[in-house]
């Protein structure tokens, strides 16, 4: 794993009088938040050699692997500290639900909402601000399927048939959008280009592969200086 050494991170990290600090867990792929612990400088230090996560009981005062148990471990993509250095930012691949309670997260409860399902002012600037936000909820959702397997869910059908199956229907929602095109039909096309793109993320997915890593390419070729 690049980056900073052990000692460089335990340096610039921002330990409270208990020497632990919060460490934020987030999936990897979806984005989605999956809990909040905290870890002390040994748990850190077992999380960088061992790629998977430590943490710190506070209630019991003792290191703890997570899934040592139940099987739920987090694979490390990354870990960061904030401006500060007093918060953490653990990046994981999940295996399983993150929450003891058997939730996908431990954030579950909602206390605010907006009648669209958003967060409360998460509209202020305009929906052009959050337009692409159900691709973000997307990648999510078919997340969860692939972990947990909902039994009767299209998307676990897909996941356990494989990738054979998954290409397939690609290639057939790819043929859809050209007829839907060739028919002139905005409806047609509209709903034809919604199931290529949810099955082109089904296909990510199972490649192993973010959206964000998508979107990083087409941000690159956006910003390549003209003439390349």
């Amino acid at each position: 794993m690049s980056g900073q050494s052990y000692e460089q991170t335990v340096e610039a990290v921002k330990w409270d009088a208990q020497g632990l600090v919060p460490a934020i867990v987030q999936d990897a792929y979806s984005k989605e938040v999956l809990m909040l612990a905290y870890m002390n400088r040994e748990s850190l230090k077992k999380t960088m050699e061992s790629g998977e996560t430590w943490f710190w009981s506070r209630s019991r005062s003792e290191l703890w692997h997570k899934g040592a148990t139940s099987g739920h471990t987090q694979k490390v993509r990354s870990i960061r500290y904030d401006c500060d250095g007093d918060t953490l930012l653990v990046t994981v691949e999940q295996t399983g639900p993150a929450c003891h309670t058997g939730e996908r997260s431990c954030f579950f409860n909602v206390a605010v909402e907006d009648a669209e399902g958003g967060e409360q002012g998460g509209r202020t600037e305009g929906r052009s601000a959050d337009r692409f936000a159900i691709l973000g909820k997307l990648e999510a959702t078919i997340a969860s399927r692939d972990i947990e397997r909902p039994e009767g869910a299209y998307t676990t059908y897909l996941f356990e048939k494989g990738v054979d199956k998954i290409l397939k229907k690609v290639g057939e929602e790819a043929a859809e959008v050209i007829i839907a095109a060739k028919n002139r039909s905005h409806d047609e096309l509209r709903y034809e280009a919604s199931d290529l793109i949810f099955h082109l993320m089904v296909l990510l997915r199972e490649q192993k592969l973010p959206l964000d890593d998508v979107l990083a390419e087409l941000e690159r070729r956006h910003m390549k200086p003209k003439g390349e």
